[in-house]
């Protein structure tokens, strides 16, 4: 293990506390983007999503819920990361987790690249041997590798079910992927149309906390241009509200949202959508 370092110069997600506490939602940022295949910037996203946090409310409508009065937020600024390939990158991503959880925090991962998610979840898995993985993504992420490598932020999901069962990986509005992918995803069952009652249904067939991981592009490219893999037919932001709702809270133990590459919307508007799904699952996590 190497010393955990994080860099609190930048701006704080609205304002949190900077101080770890038992009971948190922590927020930590990991600004890699080395694996990506197509546009990147997403090394910029945690920063850009916590700058558009600043003008957003802390009041949840959806959830009757604010982040200064309902919740422990923290914000504890992004993890000093290893330059270069991918793997010393999960591996520090993994310690931090593995630290956030023996402070008895929640931890909310916001990247990057897909990648990131893999030392999370690894981490997780460690300490809850029934973890359910919760995906919301455009791509499949089930490569074995790309490029070369097998920690690529293509093959994200493939690695988690290294060490998850294939019946505790619900994977959420998958419409891009090889032929293989597909037929993997329809022969394993764990391919889920982005509708609520059917979240809902088969969440119930689990009982394991629960992982999410957020790739902002399983919203369509009309409500988040501003990420590297952009993909036609993606989802609102009502069917992303209404599927968060179908998670139970108390089942809920840790999440990342990754893929805001926000130098590829001038408008913003992807960051504060970024920000807003954080905020969102931030107090889905915290009560």
């Amino acid at each position: 293990m190497t010393d955990i370092i994080y860099d609190t110069h930048g701006p704080r997600y609205a304002e949190a506390s900077p101080t770890l506490r038992p009971g948190a939602v922590a927020l930590f940022g990991a600004c890699y983007d080395g694996t990506t295949s197509f546009r990147p910037g997403a090394r910029f996203g945690p920063d850009a999503l916590r700058a558009a946090s600043l003008g957003l409310e802390t009041y949840s409508p959806d959830q009757k819920a604010d982040t200064t009065e309902d919740i422990e937020l923290v914000d504890l600024g992004n993890l000093e990361l290893p330059t270069g390939a991918p793997k010393p990158v999960v591996d520090a991503i993994l310690w931090a987790t593995r630290d956030i959880l023996a402070a008895d925090a929640k931890p909310l991962l916001l990247g990057g690249e897909h990648s990131v998610s893999i030392g999370a979840i690894h981490g997780l898995a460690e300490i809850y041997s029934e973890l359910v993985l919760v995906q919301f993504d455009a791509h499949a992420d089930l490569r074995v590798d790309y490029l070369g490598d097998p920690n690529n932020h293509a093959c994200a999901i493939r690695r988690a079910l290294d060490v998850l069962p294939s019946e505790n990986v619900l994977q959420v509005g998958i419409r891009s992927g090889t032929r293989e992918e597909f037929e993997e995803l329809h022969q394993s069952g764990r391919l889920v149309a982005p509708s609520p009652a059917l979240l809902e249904e088969r969440l119930q067939n689990t009982r394991g906390p629960i992982y999410l991981t957020v790739d902002l592009d399983v919203f369509d490219p009309a409500y988040m241009p501003g990420t590297g893999t952009p993909e036609p037919g993606g989802i609102d932001w009502q069917t992303f509200a209404a599927l968060l709702a179908t998670i139970p809270t108390r089942r809920l133990v840790a999440a990342d949202v990754v893929e805001l590459a926000p130098n590829l919307d001038p408008t913003g508007c992807s960051a504060v959508l970024a920000a807003k799904v954080v905020r969102e699952v931030a107090l889905k996590l915290g009560r």
